[in-house]
């Protein structure tokens, strides 16, 4: 059995936005490839090469009788002075027409799963991925139109489509040939073209699902059974979509919109954040879902996944108008939430007050008291160090990485975005190591402090943004220091850096800010901080990516510690619950590596840690939902 290669990806020019343009621009009947099809090359555009140029990179197959005889006569009409050249022109025009049946034959054996439909009155060659055919984006073989140098450059660049590579790496990955009358083609591509027409409009779920199935390739190639798996995988269990009707300090009353998607519980109750952020919406609590879901199968500890919130801001709202607001969230949530159903965490715009409004009134209507629903407050939680357990465990995660590369946190410059409570508790950690972070951001720019900054310094930024001010401010008072407006850090100077904001916030010409500043190990703080277009330069240029599924379980590790029993009876001292994070981020990170080298990556390759936590995530409910039957 043949592995096929890692180079298999999808092209970036194939980007989210643009497949999801496409598919709604077009919706074709796919038929049989095998259909009669006039597709000719116009005269005086041939060569006696033409005949036997065969597809790049297509199965090689032995020709025809007919066709060698016919290869043969080609090359004797070559040598034939100019005179009986040209008398040999009315057989050549014959042979053209041949030449294009033979190669809509190789077509229809390599490509069936690409289709056949009429635009404006001609047949094409639709690629069934992109939607689309010819020179508007990776052209049809037979070129249609120009030269025949120019049908050629069009066949090699259809050659470097998903679509083409799909099938030569399932033809390598099997012994016998591919039996294309089974839909068993274009695997990766089937499961997102079919996310695609499901939910064409939820841009930030198709896209984690694009880097999942990237990233399962390998492991779909290798059993097809996986294929069905992970369809039922991508529907949610439990969407829960509401309305939240709360009343201002004004006396008016207002609406927003309440989600909480219950992704997979195949491996045991669901844990995930509630986010408050004008953003929220369907799209996003299901890409965040998606990621717990796989997050939480990765940690030692055996959970179901989910994610909600609401498009609620709570910036400039009084204590009054959150409480109300909370209180109207939970008052529909509840019926859904429970210990050995579902236990709510923080996230962005939800921290210790919000859960504790949450919280009193889950407690008030469902008539227990469940401590760990809060996480933070020591005096109704059993763990003393739940807030800082994702930075630590993001600090903890970068530090095995660099131990696997005879190096240490100790002197490096680390770039850190975001100044809420995970980057600030990274900067406190990577202080504790020796490391200099030199940067943190807000929505309205960021900061650097060349001399890095200390737990002084730290102190001082959480008053700031305590009193919700600028972190301009922090650069009156440390002249070393400079804020820069509509800026990201990325640009700085740096040896890590730790994304700790939102999805998406690492474009293309960040990630080309990143190479170019030095950096070689990028942590992912939040779910998906890199678009696709970003991952692909910080590949090439050889970064190290740490996953944020991998490297951010520091909040699952301490729910669970949480709701032992044993913890829920004392309170841990700082130091054994480091000692217990610590453990929990070394086994995961030996699980992302494990699964990557078993499928054939190499431990320094910058795609190994990404690809092998999808890949032992998947496994692991992949056999739950086996042995649970189709439910």
């Amino acid at each position: 059995m043949l592995f096929p290669t890692s180079g298999v990806r999808m092209n970036s020019a194939m980007d989210d936005m643009n497949l999801i343009q496409q598919t709604q621009r077009h919706h074709l009947v796919v038929r049989e490839i095998g259909e009669e099809i006039d597709l000719e090359i116009g005269a005086g555009e041939d060569d006696p090469s033409f005949g036997s140029t065969t597809l790049i990179g297509a199965p090689m197959r032995e020709s025809s009788v007919e066709e060698h005889g016919e290869s043969k006569q080609m090359g004797m009409i070559s040598q034939l002075p100019n005179d009986a050249q040209d008398m040999s022109k009315t057989q050549q025009g014959k042979r053209k027409k041949k030449v294009v049946k033979r190669w809509r034959e190789e077509w229809a054996d390599t490509y069936k799963w690409a289709y056949v439909d009429v635009k404006d009155g001609t047949p094409r060659i639709f690629c069934s991925v992109c939607r689309e055919y010819g020179r508007k984006h990776r052209r049809n073989p037979y070129g249609n139109e120009g030269s025949r140098n120019m049908q050629m450059s069009a066949l090699e660049e259809h050659n470097n489509s998903l679509l083409h590579k799909e099938a030569l790496r399932l033809q390598m990955a099997s012994k016998d040939k591919i039996v294309v009358d089974k839909p068993v083609y274009v695997k990766a591509g089937s499961i997102l073209e079919a996310t695609l027409k499901r939910d064409p409009h939820e841009v930030e779920f198709i896209q984690a699902v694009q880097e999942a199935v990237q990233a399962l390739e390998r492991v779909i190639a290798k059993n097809s059974r996986y294929i069905n798996i992970m369809e039922r995988l991508l529907e949610p269990e439990r969407m829960i979509v509401f309305r939240v009707s709360w009343v201002d300090d004004r006396g008016g009353t207002c609406v927003n919109r309440g989600f909480r998607v219950q992704f997979n519980q195949s491996m045991g109750p669901c844990r995930g954040g509630i986010r408050f952020h004008p953003s929220m919406n369907l799209s996003v609590a299901k890409f965040l879902g998606f990621e717990q879901t796989l997050k939480n199968a990765l940690s030692p500890y055996k959970l179901g996944g989910a994610a909600g919130g609401s498009d609620f801001d709570p910036k400039g709202k009084s204590d009054n108008e959150i409480m109300r607001f909370c209180q109207s969230f939970m008052s529909e949530m509840y019926r859904y939430l429970g210990p050995d159903k579902d236990l709510p965490s923080e996230e962005m715009g939800v921290g210790t007050r919000e859960m504790g409004y949450l919280f009193g009134q889950y407690r008030r209507l469902a008539g227990h008291f469940q401590g760990s629903f809060t996480g933070p407050r020591i005096f109704w939680s059993g763990s003393s160090l739940r807030p800082e357990a994702t930075g630590y465990g993001l600090v903890f995660f970068a530090q095995l990485m660099l131990a696997d590369m005879n190096k240490e946190l100790k002197g490096l410059r680390c770039a850190v975005s975001g100044s809420g409570k995970i980057a600030m508790h990274v900067l406190e950690k990577l202080i504790a190591y020796g490391a200099l972070p030199i940067s943190v951001s807000d929505s309205r720019g960021y900061l650097v402090d060349e001399d890095g900054f200390d737990y002084m310094k730290i102190s001082f930024l959480r008053d700031i943004k305590a009193q919700q001010r600028s972190l301009r401010d922090y650069s009156k008072t440390y002249a070393r220091s400079k804020y820069y407006d509509e800026a990201k850090p990325w640009s700085e100077r740096c040896d890590v850096a730790f994304a700790c904001t939102s999805q998406n916030e690492i474009d293309q010409s960040d990630a080309i800010n990143l190479v170019n500043s030095g950096c070689r190990i990028l942590v992912e703080g939040s779910n998906m901080p890199c678009t696709p277009e970003a991952v692909q330069i910080l590949r090439k240029a050889s970064v190290l990516i740490a996953p944020a599924m991998a490297a951010g379980a520091g909040g699952v590790v301490a729910g669970e510690l949480e709701l032992n029993h044993e913890c829920s009876l004392m309170h841990w001292s700082p130091e054994d619950f480091e000692s217990k994070l610590q453990e929990a981020m070394k086994q995961t990170y030996q699980r992302a590596m494990k699964a990557a080298t078993d499928f054939g990556y190499q431990k320094e390759s910058p795609e190994a840690l990404v690809h092998g936590a999808v890949i032992s995530a998947f496994l692991t409910i992949a056999q739950a939902m086996t042995d649970q039957g189709s439910i």
